[in-house]
């Protein structure tokens, strides 16, 4: 994955907190007069004259005080940095966020044209009454927390253990998920079909360590002042609501303390494939019955399923019998009140947004009403809107240079293989063949999801929210024991992002990723090759990264390497992690290593073969030198634009504890300082900070 997507391990697509279920359909139209009154079909347009600017390098972001050999993303992105601060309703800014901002620019005019729209069906529909519904604020104020007094009144009936776990299987049938998500997830050993898998949760902060570690006492004082906030507002007396509070926190640090950290789960994906028996579940969570989960789920009749973490469920089942009802009640109580928060009155929303953006992260205001409906739009009917996105905002001609892109990047791929000094030549022949075997999705998907049964209306927002949840994890459930689908995306088209995919050896590229300075079809080869070439190669490198290696050609969870190789993989791996290791913000913080290894991996082997296709593509021809700049030079500034971003002291600190991607900056020169080219390019020396020699050397793919 080349940009952070929260919650989301694309090293599955599908290990994550599950949170989706079904509506009815709604009833048909009657039938008379139907011809002579149906509405005339939505007829999209763009004015693109209203939208945001994109983000491209220019000659004068050069901050030329800076040499590119000592400080290369001072150098490339200085300047730019300096002019351009965060907005009050972000925690960091830059390329990025640029795009991101376009999209959503764009996002909104295609869901007021929705919403206007009399009669819409399909997607037009649901994007419509999500954003009609969103952005009546009044009417969502006037409701305060009403609309989910149900979920209250049940919980507050909850006197015993069984009671418990039959409101836990009952929440989560509708989408509610509390301690553990579930979901579908192709089998490690039979990737064309999907299992099930259970994963670990239950927690409100962002890693297991911020309930550990002593640094984060602050956060963990903050958190139960939110808390016991967040209890008064849905009732609780201010007393009450302070004990319960402190009651939450050490509940939830228990479960921290039997969960694997974020790190734990970035870098052994091994974690999430652990098939056991349903008896054999049941026997571990004496006080949970996987049976009647099961059951209750509507998919009864498995035979095993993935039990990931099985150490935590035993904790939770403890839990469930050692545990005050009462420490339950208050529990269940503030998360689901914390999760509808979004969508509820002004006071709820704001109070969510100054702990969870203002404090864990820095942001100084909430994002306007309409951006958030948005958001909220793309969360639960993401492809819906997508597939309105590309109606205006994606060309043929950008996903046809794009195809040719990918093939050239395809072929550098594979010499750079074949040219391996260090891999004998039984795993390079392996390792050939996954590279055969990539598949690629370009802008959007060839079959769009089918959205018949979701029922949305212009009554309630959180209703339409709450509809959407169950609807998709129905939609999830229903693939469990069929067959993979490979036509669907884990990403809608409007998202700024990119992931590969093991279980399918795939790379996948939204619509929204290719604009500047990522793509741009007017532009010159190496712009483009060291931007969105750099994205293809660092996507195609994930099939080759710490855990990506451990797939086969055919998604299979399999050893195709040869022990000496696997080995001398290792000892390249480890100098990369010692490489970030090394790395400090300026403020000292320690980038980790470990954590960020995969990512790093990928920008590494992704910018050497952007630089061989570019380099192969060019040929002969004659080097343009465009103001005053080698067509290398060019190549390597345009990787620095990518990553060009600055953050709230807030927001680094908090990706550095829970982010596998390392910080922006030292992606920038991570990567090209383990690059000759790059030495060359800017005519760096030995001892210089971007010259890597030696054993500070990194040469993995």
């Amino acid at each position: 994955m080349i940009a952070r997507k929260p919650q989301i391990l694309m090293l599955s697509l599908a290990v994550a907190t599950v949170l989706a279920a079904c509506a009815k359909k709604e009833d048909a139209a009657p039938a008379a007069d139907t011809a002579a009154k149906a509405p005339a079909a939505l007829e999209l347009k763009l004015d693109e004259s209203s939208l945001p600017g994109v983000n491209r390098f220019q000659i004068g972001d050069l901050d030329t005080t800076k040499n590119a050999c000592t400080d290369f993303a001072g150098y490339a992105n200085g300047t730019w940095l300096a002019a351009n601060a965060i907005p009050s309703d972000r925690t960091s800014w830059g390329a990025f966020e640029m795009l991101a901002e376009r999209s959503t620019a764009i996002q909104k005019q295609l869901a007021e044209q929705a919403a206007a729209h009399p009669g819409a069906t399909g997607v037009e529909k649901i994007v419509g009454d999500l954003w009609a519904t969103g952005m009546d604020e009044a009417k969502v104020n006037a409701q305060g927390i009403e609309p989910i007094k149900p979920m209250l009144t049940a919980i507050d009936g909850l006197q015993d253990k069984d009671a418990i776990v039959a409101y836990l299987n009952e929440s989560a049938a509708k989408g509610q998920a509390f301690l553990f998500g579930f979901g579908s997830l192709p089998e490690f050993s039979n990737p064309d079909m999907n299992t099930a898998v259970a994963t670990q949760g239950g927690l409100g902060l962002p890693d297991k360590n911020y309930y550990i570690d002593a640094d984060k006492k602050d956060i963990r004082d903050a958190y139960i002042a939110h808390i016991a906030k967040v209890l008064e507002l849905s009732g609780t007396t201010a007393a009450d609501a302070q004990k319960q509070a402190i009651d939450i926190m050490a509940f939830e640090t228990r479960l921290a303390k039997a969960s694997k950290s974020r790190e734990d789960l970035s870098r052994d994906v091994s974690l999430y494939n652990n098939m056991v028996s349903i008896a054999d579940a049941d026997k571990l969570t004496p006080n949970f019955s996987w049976t009647k989960f099961l059951e209750s789920q509507g998919v009864a009749g498995l035979q095993q399923f993935s039990l990931a973490i099985p150490s935590f469920h035993q904790e939770v089942s403890k839990m469930l019998g050692d545990t005050d009802p009462a420490t339950w009640r208050a529990y269940l109580r503030f998360h689901t009140v914390d999760g509808a928060s979004p969508y509820l009155s002004d006071a709820f929303a704001n109070e969510q947004f100054n702990f969870y953006s203002k404090t864990l992260r820095g942001q100084k205001e909430i994002k306007p009403r309409w951006k958030r409906v948005l958001d909220t739009i793309e969360g639960q009917s993401g492809e819906a809107l997508g597939q309105m996105y590309v109606k205006v905002a994606f060309s043929p001609e950008a996903k046809a240079k794009m195809e040719t892109l990918v093939a050239n990047l395809g072929a550098a791929l594979k010499a750079r293989i074949q040219n391996l000094a260090w891999m004998s030549d039984e795993t390079k022949a392996k390792a050939m063949e996954k590279q055969a075997a990539f598949t690629t999705k370009i802008g959007y998907p060839d079959k769009w999801r089918d959205w018949a049964g979701l029922a949305t209306s212009r009554d309630s927002y959180i209703g339409n929210v709450l509809a959407a949840q169950e609807f998709n994890y129905k939609f999830d459930l229903a693939k469990i024991g069929k067959p993979v689908d490979k036509t669907e995306w884990g990403m809608p088209p409007q998202m700024v992002n990119a992931y590969y995919n093991p279980f399918q050896n795939e790379i996948v590229f939204p619509a929204a990723i290719l604009q500047p300075p990522f793509f741009d079809p007017n532009a010159s080869d190496e712009m483009n090759y060291g931007g969105i070439g750099a994205v293809i190669g660092h996507e195609m490198t994930h099939g080759y990264d710490d855990q990506g290696s451990r797939f086969g050609p055919s998604g299979k969870f399999e050893n195709w390497w040869s022990p000496a190789d696997a080995k001398g993989f290792s000892s390249r791996t480890d100098k990369l992690i010692a490489q970030f290791n090394d790395y400090r913000t300026s403020d000292g913080q320690k980038i980790n290593g470990k954590h960020t290894l995969g990512e790093n991996i990928a920008d590494l082997g992704g910018l050497a073969t952007a630089y061989d296709a570019m380099k192969a593509a060019a040929g002969d021809t004659p080097d343009p030198k465009t103001d005053g700049l080698t067509r290398d030079q060019r190549f390597f500034l345009n990787w620095a634009t990518v990553w060009r971003r600055n953050f709230t002291p807030e927001e680094l600190k908090n990706r550095i504890a829970t982010d596998e991607h390392a910080p922006a900056q030292f992606r920038a020169i991570g990567a090209p300082s383990n690059l000759p080219a790059f030495a060359a390019a800017f005519s760096c020396k030995a001892g210089d900070a971007m010259v890597r020699s030696g054993d500070q050397h990194v040469v993995i793919w």
